[in-house]
């Protein structure tokens, strides 16, 4: 074995321990302040409630329980809103000087951005179980496979952890963590309301509906639902996989080079 190659393996070796190291410090800080993850659990949990029983027995989903049209859709909901916490986290740490710190030590260049992503990957793994339980607990009742099931945990996790790959450019740009929540909303709030999460695409203005059917997010929210209740959803997944593939390969490369401006 050559030593470029040894040295290229060493480099890799480097590069994911230092990652790990940073979403292991970024996980513990969840720990160490709580009411992070408790409102990112608190707010799905207010959605599940109050469309299960204030406005679910006016929406009509032919051919699905309300409860089970909605559940899915809010995990896909949860897991892109748990995806800001990236822009959050990044430009508290940029406001404390700690990105300049991490530049200061003998560590990887992608292990900040690398570890702040894994670790809000991390993040919606325990808020997809909560929301999970909270689900069977309001009458959730998916009829697909576990293994289906699993497949849609893992489809979303996915997409919303390239989404958050943007989310990192944001917290970059932005002059502090309120500016960065502050930038984050205008952008996720149309696709995730103007979507598939809560109500058909057929029930909104015919206008809407051809933005509504196939941008980005109602695609997931169809996979997800099709995956979950065993149901057909056409190509739906493949196109979750595409539009996750295309926003990594576009929005991690502006996030890399965002970093190195401000680092």
């Amino acid at each position: 074995m050559s030593t470029s190659t040894i040295s290229k393996k060493s480099r890799l070796r480097w590069s994911i321990s230092d990652t790990l190291t940073i979403a292991k410090r970024d996980l513990i800080s969840l720990v160490r302040i709580p009411t992070t993850l408790v409102f990112a659990i608190i707010q799905p949990i207010m959605f599940v409630v109050l469309f299960r029983y204030v406005f679910g027995g006016a929406i009509k989903t032919p051919g699905n329980s309300y409860v089970n049209f909605l559940i899915p859709g809010i995990l896909v909901q949860t897991t892109i809103f748990g995806a800001v916490g990236t822009a959050i986290g990044l430009a508290e740490d940029l406001q404390k000087g700690l990105i300049e710190r991490f530049r200061a030590l003998p560590m990887a260049r992608m292990a900040v951005l690398g570890g702040r992503t894994v670790a809000d990957l991390s993040r919606n793994v325990m808020v997809i179980f909560v929301i999970t339980v909270v689900g069977f607990l309001v009458g959730f009742r998916p009829t697909g496979s576990f293994v289906s099931y699993m497949q849609a945990c893992l489809l979303m996790l996915l997409f919303s952890y390239c989404l958050s790959w943007g989310f990192a450019f944001i917290g970059l740009a932005a002059p502090n963590s309120e500016a960065a929540q502050a930038m984050t909303f205008p952008l996720i709030f149309p696709i995730t309301f103007a979507s598939s999460i809560f109500v058909p695409v057929s029930s909104m203005p015919s206008w809407l509906q051809v933005f509504a059917r196939n941008q980005p997010v109602s695609q997931a929210a169809q996979a997800v639902r099709g995956l979950m209740n065993g149901q057909p959803h056409g190509n739906s997944t493949w196109m979750t996989l595409i539009y996750a593939v295309i926003a990594l390969a576009l929005l991690g490369p502006i996030a890399t080079a965002k970093y190195k401006k401000v680092a």
